[in-house]
């Protein structure tokens, strides 16, 4: 049986290495120990475990089934399309998801966790030979969402402290351009992330970058000094909708009215974490919150359609009037 401590870690090491790098046994030795030992000081593999983690990946009974050929000096897939995250789950990995969630029980009723539950039962489609999950889940997901590559490898530059070199070209540029990066948090905002930190360039340390297809090229900038964060984050967030925060914006006092009893779909689930509701018998469909005005609030705002109205401020509600007035346009 092949050793168990860091398979997984192994595993995904090894698959990425059989696709992009040209390494004999005993380079691959030492790369995959090098990175074990990032992650774990002190620890790795000897040459047996290799062995048999090589054997997991040729078996194509009770592992991977990977078209790696035995007896070849350099260790690279024959079909560079394949990997190991197209392979059903092993016995040993759905060992661990199941009992990781098993733990998750404890914490049920914690939202901190909610997403990582969700995450395992996603792990778990096409496992059960009994029954057809693809006819009881159907995710709310961007098929055509690339940027989901860059997310790894900015929480790693976040979690060690990394300044980047960041290539980023706007849909509307003619060129693109590069900037000092230090990156501090992540955030998802309409099924595409976000990363925020400080433009070390031209110093703005509330700059966001979206992980698409205009993030161009990330690399490491070696001996550079993370610069630390002095932005509360939380509150950052808190009154304003999206990742769009304009220049010398402020925070408005915001009061919606709802009609055909849409204030409780908004209730429900409120695009802003918080908000207020007015004890007055004759406002029960109003709502207030306290928000930045930016092209997101709009947005969210407008997809209430008819059944939402703006009453404050004024300058929000001109901005909606003024989109009403280029909609009708569009159909006149």
């Amino acid at each position: 049986m092949a050793n168990s401590k860091h398979a997984h870690v192994r595993y995904n090491l090894l698959d990425y290495c059989f696709r992009n790098r040209t390494f004999t046994f005993n380079q691959l030795l030492q790369y995959i120990n090098d990175k074990i030992a990032e992650l774990y000081p002190g620890e790795g593999i000897e040459k047996r475990t290799l062995r048999a983690d090589l054997n997991i990946f040729r078996d194509k009974e009770k592992g991977f089934g990977a078209p790696l050929p035995a007896n070849i000096r350099i260790l690279r897939y024959t079909n560079p399309n394949f990997s190991i995250a197209q392979k059903p789950l092993l016995e040993y990995e759905q060992y661990l998801i199941n009992a990781s969630q098993q733990l998750l029980e404890r914490f049920e009723n914690h939202p901190k966790y909610n997403k990582l539950a969700e995450a395992l039962v996603k792990f778990q489609e096409g496992e059960d030979e009994e029954t057809d999950t693809s006819k009881i889940l159907f995710y709310d997901q961007n098929e055509e969402y690339k940027g989901i590559k860059h997310l790894k490898p900015l929480y790693f530059a976040i979690k060690k402290k990394q300044v980047l070199h960041i290539t980023y070209k706007g849909f509307q540029d003619e060129i693109p351009t590069a900037f000092e990066f230090h990156p501090h948090i992540l955030k998802q905002y309409n099924r595409r992330w976000f990363v925020f930190g400080l433009n070390n360039t031209n110093y703005n340390e509330t700059w966001s970058v979206p992980l698409d297809e205009r993030l161009v090229k990330i690399s490491i900038i070696e001996d550079e000094i993370h610069k630390t964060s002095e932005v509360d984050w939380d509150s950052f967030f808190r009154t304003m909708i999206g990742v769009v925060r304009p220049k010398d914006s402020e925070i408005k006092k915001v009061i919606l009215r709802f009609h055909n009893g849409r204030q409780n779909y908004f209730k429900t689930k409120p695009f802003i974490p918080d908000f207020e509701e007015f004890f007055e018998e004759d406002k029960q469909d109003q709502v207030w919150f306290m928000a930045i005005i930016n092209p997101e609030l709009i947005q969210q705002i407008l997809s209430y359609g008819k059944d939402v109205e703006v009453l404050e401020p004024a300058e929000l509600r001109e901005q909606l009037k003024e989109n009403s007035s280029k909609m009708i346009n569009l159909y006149s």
